[in-house]
């Protein structure tokens, strides 16, 4: 039972550790191209629209959170 918590721990805080230092990946749809090819034709992705990345879930989590917090400080 500890150690089944000691290892989520430790992959929460190395998994924040990586939305810090790199909060984009690559594209899951296309691989990190920029396009996907559909009937033979090599199309702009659709979902990072050609630009290759995304931004990662806990950075955009995080990115929420933040936003919230100042509108309710201000």
């Amino acid at each position: 039972m500890w150690l089944a918590m000691i290892s989520l721990v430790l992959w929460l805080v190395s998994y924040a550790a990586l939305c810090w230092a790199k909060p984009f990946a690559p594209c899951r749809k296309c691989h990190g191209i920029g396009q996907i090819e559909r009937f033979g034709k090599a199309r702009m992705c659709p979902r990072c629209h050609g630009k290759q990345l995304r931004l990662r879930v806990g950075r955009r989590a995080h990115n929420a959170w933040r936003r919230t917090r100042q509108a309710g400080t201000r």
